[in-house]
């Protein structure tokens, strides 16, 4: 586990660690979200539609969209 100091000009240096899991290097961008307490730092998707690609699988129960496409 590593740690990071904020500085006076609000900034923080991302450990080697993360940087290497991240796949990340100076000047690309990241994505910031915040959830209550949590802050997640993840690497700016190069394409989006990538990224979400299968997040919803699962999501709904068996044959629910069959029977939701077979009401139409």
């Amino acid at each position: 586990m590593s740690y990071s100091k904020l500085s006076s000009k609000n900034q923080i240096v991302i450990p080697k660690e993360a940087r290497k899991a991240m796949n990340v290097k100076g000047g690309d961008s990241l994505l910031v979200v915040v959830k209550g307490d949590i802050t997640i730092l993840m690497p700016t998707p190069k394409r989006y539609a990538h990224a979400l690609a299968g997040m919803a699988k699962g999501i709904y129960p068996k044959h629910y969209l069959k029977k939701e496409r077979e009401s139409w």
